[in-house]
């Protein structure tokens, strides 16, 4: 019997990019999956919920690692977002955030990895990643901001066939 020691070397960068790739194919199996078992509005729905339920978790681990307890203000939040989303999509999603007043901000996405898998999936609507990314963004942000009653409107999503998605985050005082 020979026991094998080694293992081969891959550089952390490309450890990340590999990582960001699984967990992209991951959600997206497992929509695949739900929506042959279960049709495709029940596999929107799930995926919707589990969405937002892991957004939460998102957003405490991201707190924990930095160890916070909460956003100090929604410019804090916009930037905990953007690491955040640096860190798990590197470059594939590509955003802008602008903080409009100390009660408002905006985040275009332009290019949207979840979105453009969910056209290659072919299904009779390519619109599941921006239903479950309706209720993401409220999910991330009351974990960031626990505090404050936060409205997001979404008057531009790529999902309904517009360039960008555009989003509206107000804290409502």
């Amino acid at each position: 019997m020979q026991i094998v020691d080694e293992q081969y070397r891959i550089p952390d960068t490309a450890q990340i990019d590999m990582l960001r790739k699984l967990a992209l194919y991951w959600d997206g199996q497992w929509f695949l999956r739900t929506v042959e078992e279960f049709g495709l509005d029940a596999g929107i729905r799930a995926n919707a919920q589990v969405r937002a339920s892991f957004g939460r978790i998102e957003m405490r681990t991201i707190l924990k690692t930095l160890k916070k307890k909460k956003a100090n203000d929604l410019a804090d939040a916009m930037r905990l977002l953007k690491t955040y989303l640096g860190v798990f999509m590197g470059k594939r999603l590509r955003t802008k955030f602008s903080l409009l007043s100390d009660t408002e901000a905006t985040i275009v996405v332009t290019h949207c990895p979840a979105f453009e898998g969910a056209k290659h999936a072919r299904l009779e609507r390519s619109d599941q990643a921006c239903v479950a990314c309706e209720g993401l963004w409220s999910s991330w942000l009351n974990v960031l901001l626990p505090d404050d009653t936060i409205n997001i409107q979404i008057p531009m999503q790529q999902g309904r066939g517009d360039p960008s998605c555009h989003f509206i985050v107000r804290i409502v005082r």
